[in-house]
């Protein structure tokens, strides 16, 4: 049984620097405060340069498989810090303008990434647990960080109170899952599910039932979604962009995870409800964000309906051919895949609706009325994010749909493919309503909304490597699909 510690230095410096930030703002005057960003930012990325030095061919197992360093983790570790990373980038001139207590809430964001990574390395439910409540109660504080505003309050008890419920149900099928198979680690689960390949306890799958139901509302998919309108349109921009990009990236680490290596021998018990899953969230979320009118509840429904195409992803991990499974590594590849081009096109949609939040005070769609005559560059940084989320070519969003309709091709489900480019064409009709607003309706008479809109420097070279990002992985993805091939390898062989 290994018990080399230093596997953990990556987690520790990420520990570091989250007590390094908390006592820079203890000890630095308040007028200096709000530059903690950096120091957050710039502790994430030293994570990711560390892990990248130790792990880079790396494949242990830590107390026999409650902790897996492997190119899987490797890759999700660098993905989630650098992302928490130009998040916390993202909310420096938000958390100027609008946050008290900046040392504690860039410390939480910070904490949070310590359980993002946990739940992509956990070889183990438990484990697995444990680094899903760190990430949960981290932003369960940042999404009511605003305590004078009454909607953020709203929204944070909302989310507690649904996280808590969602956490209950997870634990609960971990305890029936323990009961049924004597352990709650992955191999362990897998083994027992071959042994017991079409005559599984009925304990054993009520307890994946209450599982599937958990991570249902820690992903937002339906019917579990019902928290995620409120919480994103209450919580601070920057949150709720690490909500709908970072948290549900690290959720799909530890789905992928547990699906491949855990529950693939299942695969005939279980695909066919992850497919309807992936149906109704598809629907639901692409259908009700046509008729919001607050573009943070729309993107909250658009993250939703991008959660119905990951869940099509999961669903066809594998197929079934004369009773054996068979894996298909390329729906892990497209899912990977998914999250990073989701990730770009979303975040450059949240830092756009950050800097005109800033500027107008509003989160309503009509305050984009004739954005490209205020401010060409956010109307052009936001009408591409759009693009790609609906999936067009010459964007990230369609390469990585593309994977993931060829994965569902080859594992048997076309008609889930189908449901899947419908919705990506209902969901074109709501991204072009933003558009058109943008680039055709008149500019709004108020002498507020009908001003230039000045981008601060650090915003607008986000914005354009988020531009840039979102259109060169559309035209040159192969860099990234190495990397995630070599990812997806690890968790389908155990290496």
């Amino acid at each position: 049984m290994n018990i080399n510690f230093s596997l953990l230095v990556p987690e520790y410096v990420l520990v570091g620097v989250a007590f390094a930030v908390l006592a820079a703002d203890l000890l630095l005057p308040r007028q200096h405060r709000f530059h903690l960003s950096w120091l957050a930012a710039g502790g994430l990325v030293v994570s990711a340069v560390v892990v990248l030095v130790q792990r880079w061919d790396t494949a242990e197992h830590l107390y026999g498989g409650l902790f897996i360093a492997d190119r899987f983790g490797l890759f999700f570790f660098v993905f989630l810090t650098v992302l928490t990373a130009v998040i916390v980038l993202i909310s420096h001139d938000y958390v100027r303008q609008h946050i008290r207590q900046p040392g504690e809430f860039y410390a939480l964001m910070v904490f949070a990434a310590v359980g993002m990574v946990g739940m992509a390395q956990a070889g183990e439910l438990l484990t697995a647990y444990v680094a899903l409540e760190l990430l949960s109660f981290s932003l369960y504080v940042l999404v009511a960080f605003r305590r004078e505003d009454a909607h953020g309050n709203e929204a944070g008890v909302k989310y507690i109170v649904l996280g808590a419920f969602s956490s209950a149900l997870l634990l609960y099928g971990i305890s029936m899952v323990w009961g049924a198979t004597g352990t709650t680690y992955y191999a362990g689960i897998s083994e027992h599910l071959a042994l017991n390949a079409g005559n599984l306890d009925s304990t054993l799958i009520l307890g994946l039932a209450l599982i599937f139901a958990g991570l249902g509302f820690k992903v937002a998919a339906a019917p579990f979604h019902m928290w995620a309108p409120d919480t994103y349109q209450g919580a601070p921009t920057p949150v709720t962009a690490f909500l709908a990009v970072a948290s549900k990236a690290a959720a799909f680490a530890l789905i992928l995870r547990l699906f491949t290596q855990g529950l693939l021998p299942a695969l005939a018990e279980w695909q066919v409800l992850v497919a309807v899953l992936a149906v109704a969230t598809m629907v639901i979320g692409n259908l009700v964000a046509i008729v919001q009118t607050n573009i943070k509840r729309m993107l909250a429904y658009s993250s939703v309906g991008q959660v119905g195409f990951l869940l099509l992803g999961v669903a066809a991990l594998g197929h079934v051919e004369g009773g054996v499974v068979i894996p298909v590594t390329l729906a892990s590849d497209a899912v990977m895949l998914h999250l990073v081009g989701y990730a770009f096109a979303n975040l450059a949609a949240f830092a756009t609706v950050i800097v005109v939040y800033n500027h107008i005070g509003t989160d309503e769609l009509s305050g984009y009325s004739g954005l490209a005559k205020r401010s060409p560059h956010l109307s052009l940084v936001m009408a591409v994010a759009l693009f790609s989320l609906a999936g067009l070519p010459f964007f990230v969003g369609f390469i990585t749909k593309f994977y993931l309709f060829t994965a569902a091709a080859e594992s048997g489900l076309l008609w889930l493919a189908g449901v899947a480019m419908a919705a990506s064409v209902v969901s074109l009709y709501y991204y072009l309503m933003i558009v058109k607003r943008m680039f055709i309706d008149d500019v709004p008479e108020s002498d507020i909304t009908s001003a230039l809109i000045g981008i601060p420097r650090l915003s607008w070279l986000l914005l354009s490597a988020l531009l840039i990002g979102t259109v060169l992985l559309g035209v040159y993805p192969g860099p990234l699909a190495d990397a995630v091939g070599a990812a997806s390898s690890a968790i389908f062989s155990g290496a």
